[in-house]
């Protein structure tokens, strides 16, 4: 599709100017076998070539299926990669503790966003995001996990654009054709756990951010209340995840209140 290809030329370009105006010149990826970091590593090694590192770090919980489609992708694409288990980092946390899928979930992502950092500092590389803005609008990602990047080029793209760009960009039909998980515990599904399917909840999405649609005019269109006010609630109350930690105002000029300037300022 037309739209695809501006797309991928476009974000190519995002991504090797916003890396070399910092003054480096590499990047790394978290390659988790899912769709996301596909699309992500995809383009990275369009822009960078063999300044790209991506990274698998499986831990006890993830799949073997997730690491064969990571190990399947960087095949296809000569994508260069290395592999670093964070199974002991995790196990030796939890030996003496209780904790719910949820919690091993979210330090399993901390875990791995640290070692991608101090793999960065290594490569002297900068760290992209691959969270796409439904996962952003909806809160669904781990903060100072998954979320952490430096650079995020498919933010703006909706999960059901991401499956069209992955099919664009050629990506393995294994990867777009299996159900999105974090793969952060066995049987883990994005959707089972959000309640709804990506197509129902990107529709929402789309009028009620995009389209500034009211609560009351989507209801008016037929949408069902309950995953209407399921997306708003989310939207709203994952709001902090979305926002530099705010700082409290005691002088005149305050960092993210007055002093506010362009990320890309120079002297």
């Amino acid at each position: 599709m037309k739209k695809y290809n501006l797309i991928e030329t476009f974000l190519v370009k995002f991504l090797q100017e916003e890396v070399f105006k910092t003054g480096l010149k590499r990047a790394v990826v978290g390659i988790s076998g899912g769709i996301d970091s596909a699309v992500v590593s995809v383009l990275a090694q369009k822009a960078f070539g063999d300044s790209f590192l991506g990274v698998m770090m499986p831990s006890s919980y993830s799949s073997q299926n997730s690491l064969d489609d990571a190990l399947s992708l960087c095949q296809k694409f000569n994508i260069k990669y290395e592999k670093i288990s964070i199974a002991e980092l995790v196990s030796s946390y939890f030996m003496d503790k209780k904790a719910d899928n949820l919690r091993i979930g979210n330090f399993s992502a901390r875990m791995r966003m640290s070692v991608l950092y101090d793999i960065s500092s290594r490569e002297n590389a900068l760290v992209l995001g691959t969270s796409n803005k439904s996962e952003l609008l909806l809160g669904y990602g781990t903060i100072f996990g998954d979320l952490a990047s430096a650079i995020n080029p498919i933010g703006d793209m909706y999960k059901t654009e991401i499956f069209e760009f992955a099919s664009h960009l050629g990506i393995p039909q294994s990867i777009i054709d299996k159900a999105p998980s974090a793969d952060l515990w066995e049987g883990q599904s994005d959707e089972s756990d959000l309640g709804f399917s990506y197509s129902q909840l990107d529709k929402i999405l789309h009028l009620y951010v995009d389209k500034r649609m009211s609560k009351e005019e989507l209801l008016a269109d037929g949408y069902e209340k309950n995953i209407i006010e399921s997306v708003i609630s989310r939207i709203y109350k994952n709001q902090f995840k979305r926002k530099p930690p705010i700082v409290a105002k005691l002088s005149e000029r305050t960092i993210g209140h007055d002093f506010l300037y362009p990320r890309d300022i120079k002297l």
